[in-house]
C-alpha cells in the first residue's frame, strides 16, 4: 500500500508507547493528493461519517424492526454509543481515540435489514456463492462498493482501519475469507481490541433500555441477574427519592461505567504482565490484552444469557424474524430469477461478481423500511411501481 503526504504533526502527543499512530500507518491501497493534513486515522472516521452506508445505518435494525418505534435503537444510533464508550476506553489506555473512532463508526456498515436475521438468511442464501458475513461485507462495503472519489472505487482507508474491520469479533461473528490480508492469525492492534468489548457493552446494556420500554422484559425479572441486581440496589441507596424510570436509566449509565473501570483496569494490567511497550511488542507477544477480570466476564456472561432468553428470543421478536425471513428470501429469489428488476447499475456488475454476488450485495444494503417498500412493490398487487 501506499499513500499521499498526510499531517502527523496535529495527532496526540501523549500516546502510550504500544498505541497506533498515523504516521506509522502502513499506508493505503491508492496513493492520493490530500487537501489538508488531517492525519490518516482522522481522515479516515471522516470518510466513514460521510458515506452512504452510514446514512443507511439510520433505517437498519437494532433488535427492534424501524417502524415499531423511534424510541428504539438502530444501527446509527448504536454505531455512535459504541464509539462513545470506545473513545472513553481509549483515552484511559492512552491509544488512538481516532482510529477507535473510525473502528467504531465502520463495524456495522455491512449488515443487512432486519438485524442478525437479515445476515443469517443472506448466507444460507449465499451457500454454494461465498456465503455472507457481515465483517466481510463492511469489508466490502469501504474497499470497493462505495463510490465517491476519483480514480479507485472503497473509501481507500489505512490499513490499520481495515485490519480492525475484518478482526472485529464478537459472539455473532466468524473469521472472513480476507484475513490473509492482514496478519492472518495476528492480534490487531489495541484500538481494534476495544471495539470488540465497546460493541458488547453498548448493546448489552441499551439492550435493557429497549426491552424495559418495550414491556418485553420486566424490572423484576432483571432483579434475578446479578450484576443488574447490585447496581440497581446501589442506584436506589444513592438516590432514595428517585423515580422508576430515572433509577433505570441510572442504572444502565452506571452499568457502562462498571465495564469501563474493569476493562481498563484490567487491560493495563495486562499490558504491564506482558511488558507491551510498542505495537510491534503486542504483535511479536500475540496474545489480546483488552479484557474483563474473570469476575465481571462472568457476571457478563449471565446478564447476556438472560437477554438472549427473555428478549431475542421473545416471541414477538420471533414473529418479526420470521417475517423478515419471508421477505429477504422472496427479494432474494426474485432479483435473480429477474436480475432485471434491479436498477442498472447493478445488473452491469453481474459479469465481473456473479449474479447472486450482485443480488446479495443490493439487499445488505437495503433499509429495514425499503425492504418493505420493495416487498410490497414485487408482491402486492394494487401497490404502485
Amino acid at each position: 500500500m501506499t499513500e499521499g503526504v498526510e499531517g502527523r504533526s496535529q495527532e496526540r502527543s501523549d500516546l502510550a508507547g504500544f498505541a497506533a499512530r498515523s504516521a506509522e500507518s502502513r499506508g493505503r491501497k491508492y496513493q492520493e493528493a490530500f487537501r489538508d493534513h488531517r492525519p490518516a486515522f482522522e481522515r479516515d472516521r471522516d470518510r466513514i461519517i460521510h458515506c452512504a452506508a452510514f446514512r443507511r445505518l439510520e433505517y437498519k435494525t437494532q433488535v427492534f424492526v424501524n417502524h415499531e418505534g423511534d424510541y428504539y435503537r438502530t444501527r446509527l444510533t448504536h454505531s455512535l454509543e459504541v464509539a462513545q464508550i470506545g473513545k472513553a476506553i481509549a483515552r484511559r489506555l492512552g491509544v488512538n481515540e481516532e482510529l477507535t473512532e473510525a473502528l467504531a463508526l465502520a463495524h456495522d456498515l455491512g449488515h443487512t435489514p432486519f438485524g442478525h436475521t437479515g445476515e443469517e438468511v443472506l448466507n444460507r442464501l449465499m451457500e454454494g456463492f461465498g456465503g455472507f458475513e457481515h465483517n466481510l461485507q463492511s469489508f466490502r462495503v469501504v474497499d470497493e462498493l462505495e463510490e465517491r472519489y476519483p480514480g479507485f472505487n472503497g473509501l481507500n482507508l489505512s490499513w490499520e482501519v481495515l485490519e480492525g474491520i475484518v478482526k472485529h469479533s464478537s459472539p455473532y461473528d466468524r473469521p472472513v475469507g480476507v484475513i490473509d490480508r492482514f496478519l492472518p492469525g495476528v492480534v490487531p492492534t489495541i484500538e481494534a481490541q476495544i471495539i470488540n468489548y465497546a460493541d458488547e457493552i453498548a448493546y448489552n446494556n441499551h439492550d435493557i433500555d429497549d426491552g424495559l420500554k418495550s414491556g418485553f422484559i420486566t424490572l423484576d425479572q432483571l432483579d434475578g441477574v446479578e450484576l443488574w441486581r447490585e447496581v440497581h440496589e446501589g442506584i436506589a441507596r444513592a438516590y432514595p427519592d428517585i423515580d422508576p424510570e430515572r433509577r433505570k436509566l441510572q442504572t444502565i449509565s452506571a452499568l457502562i461505567g462498571v465495564f469501563i473501570k474493569d476493562l481498563t483496569t484490567t487491560s493495563l494490567e495486562n499490558v504491564q504482565r506482558l511488558r507491551i511497550t510498542s505495537l510491534d511488542d503486542l504483535r511479536r507477544i500475540n496474545r489480546p490484552v483488552v479484557a474483563f477480570s474473570p469476575a465481571t466476564a462472568e457476571k457478563n456472561r449471565k446478564l447476556k444469557g438472560f437477554l438472549f432468553e427473555n428478549l431475542y428470543r421473545h416471541y414477538r421478536v420471533e414473529r418479526m424474524r420470521v417475517k423478515a425471513e419471508r421477505y429477504l428470501r422472496q427479494l432474494f429469489e426474485s432479483y435473480v430469477k429477474h436480475p432485471t428488476l434491479l436498477p442498472r447499475k447493478y445488473q452491469k456488475k453481474m459479469e465481473i461478481l456473479g449474479r447472486e454476488r450482485v443480488v446479495c450485495d443490493y439487499i445488505a444494503g437495503m433499509t429495514d423500511r425499503f425492504a418493505l417498500d420493495e416487498f410490497k412493490r414485487l408482491f402486492e398487487p394494487y401497490e404502485r411501481v
